[in-house]
């Protein structure tokens, strides 16, 4: 959700709505280890003519940090949205019929033979992208989109690419996860973002968290 639709949403001033979070951000990053998201966005003047808006683009868990300032009215406003926008994806999972992570990712495995490190290449024995994402009647930017939400694979150069997780293997620790993050994303990456990562991949029965610590993948 974008601080203008925040704003459209709780009748304030967009210009208010970014000087809140600029002012809440500097606690944020102490916390979590990471900015907002800046970005700018497209506007139609009354005029005809058009001119670039700065906003922040804020997860749900962002939105409700941000919340905190605003009255009761407004943050019930901004948490039925939030649950509003959770139903329509929703739906539109289920209009995919998509399986739970863990059977895309065992499908997808068993359909390539070498798995998803193949879904670039052409080769004989296996099958690109397209030809997956077939088998799951899904469309294949549909496809690309779930395995990048999983972390199995990320983007650049106009490339999909494996993940920090096809990279791990199947038992890991913690530090070879960080290792990992900082190959695919970069020396950014901190130990929050990874400790995120991993919480991730939990819920979305991916990996477990083994009694010693340690992680490992199902």
């Amino acid at each position: 959700m974008t601080s203008l639709e925040i704003a459209e949403l709780t009748g304030k001033q967009h210009k208010d709505v970014m000087k809140a979070i600029r002012n809440m951000e500097p606690a944020w990053v102490k916390v979590c280890g990471r900015n907002f998201a800046l970005t700018s966005r497209t506007i139609i003047q009354p005029n005809g003519g058009t001119r670039e808006v700065p906003c922040y683009v804020l997860t749900k868990t962002e939105c409700l940090y941000i919340a905190t300032k605003f009255n009761d009215e407004a943050r019930a406003k901004l948490v039925l949205r939030w649950q509003e926008l959770e139903l329509q994806e929703q739906k539109r999972r289920q209009q995919l019929c998509l399986p739970e992570p863990k059977e895309i990712l065992r499908l997808a495995d068993e359909i390539i033979g070498e798995g998803l490190r193949m879904l670039n290449e052409e080769a004989e024995d296996t099958l690109t992208a397209t030809q997956v994402a077939k088998t799951f009647n899904m469309k294949v930017y549909d496809f690309n989109a779930v395995l990048r939400d999983m972390g199995i694979q990320y983007r650049r150069g106009g490339r999909w690419n494996i993940s920090i997780f096809e990279r791990l293997d199947i038992q890991f620790t913690f530090e070879q996860a960080m290792q990992q993050s900082v190959a695919v994303k970069g020396a950014n990456v901190n130990h929050n973002t990874v400790r995120q990562m991993l919480k991730n991949w939990r819920k979305q029965g991916l990996v477990v968290l083994e009694e010693d610590g340690n992680y490992r993948k199902l």
